[in-house]
């Protein structure tokens, strides 16, 4: 797995960042999953947000985090959503196209 720089965030984000970092290849989590992985169950949105800051998409695997919906949700890395769906895709991950409707560019739940 690609290195990265020492995260730099609030604490809140730096849990999300490495909770990212801990999903495999070909799999994905939902901004709950991650919330309540962290202990905060309550704080999907938070961890949306936290996704749209991360500082090193696709290092810190941003693109395996999707809406509780199914959907894609947004991706703040080079490319936006077509690249989470490129990525996802390479990974082996099936989107179907009713996952794309409603995309928010910002990884906001």
């Amino acid at each position: 797995m690609a290195e990265h720089p020492p995260f730099e965030g609030t604490e809140f984000q730096v849990k999300v960042w490495y909770a990212m970092k801990e999903i495999p290849r070909g799999e994905i989590r939902t901004y709950t999953e991650i919330a309540v992985q962290i202990r905060h169950p309550n704080s999907a949105r938070a961890v949306a947000n936290a996704c749209g800051q991360n500082p090193c998409p696709p290092i810190v695997p941003c693109h395996r985090v999707i809406r509780s919906d199914g959907s894609l949700g947004g991706y703040s890395g080079v490319g936006g959503v077509e690249t989470k769906r490129r990525l996802l895709s390479e990974e082996g991950v099936s989107i179907t196209p009713s996952h794309s409707k409603g995309l928010n560019p910002l990884c906001i739940v």
